[in-house]
């Protein structure tokens, strides 16, 4: 007979009449420890401690032949050596090395880079390199809030004020004689003048070669060259350019017409306002001291002025109480916070254009060339988002801040793997006998939970096992259990119904 039996007291029977003790466990689980301080199910290390073991102290015992099976040892093969990895369990000491239980990879945390107490105490050095893990904690959560404070402005323009540089020069070429042989009218032999309109920003520099240039007309979004009436006609005093999808930059605009005489012309500028920005009515205008800007611009100095004449209505907060001016401007008393950018679109217009008057001069000469400069104020993106831009997509200084927590990982992996040794060895020399004796048991223990071996073999192969004084009760259950189900099959052979 080789089940072992549970004294009865301790044994309750299950609903249905089959005593739990008959069950074997399910395959693979592990054995549940008796010890007074840990849970069911639980299977210690060998501890450190001084003491007889459990059970009386060692006996010789008969040799035994050698188990086949796959066993797991944590004793060093070699002195000063690690132990030898498990043939089954992935081993800590190779992240890389997978088990059939899955990848032993697993996701790095803050928690795996803390240095045990037992090390610190040991190596009271430590300490600077947890002093540095408070301030890294201190320094990622610093940047992590910056770089979302990056993310936040990016999302607003970002614009700064230049000043663009308009030169508009003018070249007189005068008639030549016809040679033998030329059409007439032919080039040359006509009077006629050139128009250039080009520019640049002032604060552009030559000494950066990665910096692009901006061409000049990418700062409009149309240009009109109105020439004098009278001299060119109806039909031919008006020279323009507008900006489409498939527009070509250019550095600047020229026009060539015939004529000997100075004319007079107007050049009119559109901006190319991005985001795009309005002209505000006048009266609009004057009481919120802005003149062309964005609608969120206005929009955000209109409720500056609702708040510092306090027009909320002190009940209903979403309506606004308008004063004389007010009321002259959106034609109501009343109004609600919802339907101000409704009743602003009729108050806002296209930006006025930048209007330059100038004479093209044909005198001084033959070529003679003659030029004027004029500035203006434009917009452009702020160098800064170029630099912000590139600090977010960049990925060079996180792969090399991954390597290095990778470096620092492994680092206290090792170190906690040669704790592991060190308390081995140090309790190994402190009781070598007491620490036989329990890594045996855990050897045990380990080599059933991987067999799947029930009960205790080397107890229930000797004798001694069976004098104990669950033996009888044990016996007397098994033929109660066997006469029960020997009287069953009776009553089925019979077709005796049990009442």
């Amino acid at each position: 007979m080789s089940q072992r039996f549970p004294p009865s007291s301790g044994a309750p029977v299950p609903p249905g009449g089959q005593p739990r003790y008959q069950q074997a466990p399910p395959p693979g689980s592990m054995r549940p420890y008796a010890g007074p301080n840990f849970p069911r199910g639980f299977t210690p290390p060998p501890q450190l401690g001084s003491g007889p073991p459990p059970g009386g102290p060692m006996h010789p015992r008969t040799p035994q032949p050698p188990f086949q099976g796959p066993m797991r040892s944590t004793m060093p093969s070699t002195p000063g050596g690690k132990r030898p990895q498990d043939s089954r369990v992935g081993s800590m000491g190779n992240p890389q090395q997978k088990s059939e239980y899955g990848p032993s990879k697993k996701k790095k945390k803050l928690a795996d880079k803390i240095l045990p107490q037992k090390v610190r105490d040991l190596v009271p050095e430590s300490q600077a390199y947890m002093d540095l893990l408070a301030f890294e904690r201190k320094l990622d959560a610093t940047i992590m809030r910056k770089r979302l404070d990056i993310q936040e402005a990016l999302k607003r323009p970002m614009k700064q004020k230049r000043k663009l540089r308009i030169f508009i020069s003018n070249t007189f070429y005068p008639s030549k004689e016809p040679t033998e042989g030329s059409e007439p009218g032919a080039e040359g032999t006509v009077a006629s003048w050139e128009l250039r309109v080009e520019g640049r920003l002032l604060e552009d520099t030559k000494s950066d070669p990665n910096k692009i240039k901006r061409k000049f007309s990418s700062f409009f979004k149309s240009l009109v060259i109105e020439l004098d009436k009278e001299l060119y006609g109806p039909d031919n005093h008006l020279v323009e350019w507008h900006r489409t999808h498939t527009t070509q930059e250019t550095d600047g605009f020229q026009v060539k017409r015939p004529g000997d005489r100075n004319v007079r012309c107007t050049i009119l500028l559109l901006l190319d306002y991005q985001p795009l920005q309005f002209k505000l009515d006048p009266r609009l205008a004057r009481l919120l001291g802005v003149h062309t800007q964005t609608r969120p611009v206005i929009i955000s100095a209109l409720w500056q002025y609702i708040k510092t004449h306090k027009l909320q209505d002190a009940h209903e907060r979403e309506f606004i109480n308008c004063d004389k001016y007010l009321e002259q401007i959106f034609t109501c008393s009343r109004m609600k916070f919802a339907e101000i950018p409704q009743r602003l679109n009729p108050l806002l217009h296209p930006p006025d254009p930048i209007v330059i008057n100038h004479v093209i001069s044909v005198e001084g000469g033959a070529e003679s060339k003659q030029t004027a400069c004029y500035d203006i104020d434009v917009e452009v993106d702020d160098t800064l988002k170029n630099q912000m831009n590139s600090f977010l997509l960049s990925t060079a200084s996180q792969q090399e801040i991954q390597g290095l927590d990778s470096k620092i990982h492994e680092t206290v992996e090792t170190i906690n793997q040669l704790k592991t040794n060190r308390e081995f060895f140090l309790s190994f020399a402190k009781d070598p006998q007491t620490f036989i004796h329990k890594w045996i048991i855990s050897q045990t223990r380990d080599l059933k939970t991987m067999t799947d071996v029930v009960g205790n073999p080397e107890e229930e192969r000797r004798a001694e096992f069976y004098y104990q004084p669950w033996t009888q009760e044990a016996v007397s259950r098994y033929f109660y259990t066997k006469v029960n189900q020997k009287r069953a099959e009776l009553e089925q052979a019979l077709g005796i119904r049990n009442s």
